[in-house]
């Protein structure tokens, strides 16, 4: 079968590449050894937030006093994790369905590259070769294993455990403290496990605004959960019951003891045994390295996602994959202009702790280390009365605009629903905005979204509300 586009892999880079190419006319296939939607549908970005929804629930139970309500619940985990695997099997299929209305043919099994144009599938004992003139690697990545926590499914786990536990354990140990361990410990710090949380890095969330992280550290102790910075897993013992796991601390070496160990230490492209060799893609540090356009060394292959540079989130994929798919689509003339490159210094990060983060841009170190000077403004929501209304007062919004010319560099945000509102930041980073431009304009009361305005407010010395 010989096909203009064949995509491999169809998470949120894949299945998108799968129906951009269909919709500019190209005839295409997509192939998937396991569901549809891969890591972030089924094991990731969906069936997370279904969990931290139901632990946002709980909290509410918790709390509901404070509301002047009348409650009392305990976390029923079996169905928790239950209702979270029927959201991830409802939009794998909604991905089946969207094959089906673009006419993809969906190609089930092992894809491996078997030369120029060609991929061979393996199903089991089953195998066919398809070519194709343009091939898009999207295979994603997974949870990566240090030699001191080797995942052995049972007590030290990855994600895809985490997920899915049989039972809720008493306690954990989470190693890493980016966007997956933080959301995790939450999570599980919220049904009642008691958590420790350790990251080897001198602040947590490391990749955010140092404001932030102390804000998101105060808060998960205000919680419960037990936060090791500047601290090394070096060693877990997993002879008995539980976990032993030694830590090298900055105060020295301690044991730890707990049910379960989860290891959050980032992901790993997913680019071993797919055949790279076999057509010279050539890769460095783990990732397959292609141009602005996502094109690879080998001729008519491209790859996308987390399997190449830049920062692995779902978002991402999808662009690269509309990027990749329209500059095709371009050079084969079904497209009218070549599409512009991406600018991954304005995207957008999200973190779904409570409280959220969400950020986009510099943050005040990089700003100053890149020779701007700076501008910064900051609004708590404790002065937000959308955010007391709503007994969520926790946070702040922080924006840094350059002094000279107004240009938007950054904000960073902590605090109730700020991952529904950091688009605006995003657009208007794009469309070069300054602060007068958001100043005038009239932002809708009471909203969490006007305290970005009220932050800029703060940075330019107007500030009404503080």
């Amino acid at each position: 079968m010989a096909y203009d586009v064949i995509v491999l892999g169809s998470g949120p880079g894949g299945y998108v590449a799968a129906i951009r190419a269909s919709q500019l006319g190209f005839k295409t296939a997509i192939i998937e050894k396991e569901n549809l939607g891969g890591i972030c549908l089924n094991w990731g970005c969906i069936p997370t937030k279904a969990l931290l929804k139901s632990a946002q629930v709980a909290d509410y139970i918790k709390h509901a006093d404070q509301y002047g309500i009348k409650a009392s619940g305990e976390p029923d985990f079996p169905a928790v994790i239950k209702r979270s695997r029927g959201v991830a099997d409802k939009m794998s299929k909604g991905v089946q369905f969207l094959m089906k209305k673009n006419k993809i043919d969906v190609l089930k099994g092992f894809g491996k590259i078997a030369g120029k144009g060609k991929i061979e599938v393996t199903d089991g004992g089953n195998k066919q070769v398809v070519e194709g003139k343009h091939i898009i690697i999207a295979t994603g990545a997974r949870s990566r294993e240090l030699p001191s926590m080797p995942q052995d499914g049972k007590k030290i786990i990855g994600y895809r455990e985490a997920l899915s536990l049989p039972e809720k354990p008493k306690s954990m140990i989470v190693v890493g403290s980016g966007a997956i361990g933080s959301e995790f410990a939450y999570f599980y710090n919220t049904m009642g496990t008691k958590v420790t949380l350790i990251e080897f890095l001198p602040k947590i969330v490391p990749v955010e605004d140092d404001d932030i992280s102390k804000e998101l550290e105060k808060n998960f102790k205000k919680q419960g959960i037990e936060v090791m910075t500047s601290s090394e897993v070096t060693k877990v013992d997993t002879s008995g019951n539980g976990v032993k796991a030694t830590v090298k601390t900055p105060n020295g070496e301690i044991t730890l003891e707990a049910d379960i160990l989860l290891s959050a230490v980032g992901v790993v492209a997913n680019i071993e045994g797919i055949g790279l060799e076999t057509v010279g893609i050539k890769t460095e540090k783990g990732k397959i390295t292609v141009d602005k356009y996502y094109k690879t060394s080998a001729d008519g292959f491209y790859a996308i996602g987390d399997c190449v540079p830049g920062q692995a989130l779902a978002h991402v994929a999808s662009k690269e994959a509309i990027v990749c798919v329209e500059a095709i689509a371009y050079g084969e003339k079904k497209y009218n202009h070549q599409p512009e490159p991406i600018d991954y210094n304005n995207i957008p990060g999200c973190t779904y702790t409570y409280p959220e983060i969400a950020s986009v841009g510099y943050t005040e170190k990089a700003a100053k280390e890149a020779g701007y000077e700076i501008k910064v403004g900051k609004f708590p929501l404790s002065a937000s009365g959308k955010a007391t209304a709503a007994g969520h007062n926790e946070g702040f919004v922080k924006v840094i605009f350059d002094a000279k010319y107004g240009e938007w560099l950054g904000t960073h945000m902590i605090g109730y629903n700020v991952t529904e509102i950091i688009a605006q930041t995003v657009t208007a980073r794009k469309l070069e905005t300054t602060y007068m431009e958001v100043l005038n304009s009239v932002h809708p009361h009471p909203t969490i979204s006007e305290s970005v305005k009220d932050a800029i407010e703060v940075a330019y010395g107007e500030a009404i509300h503080l």
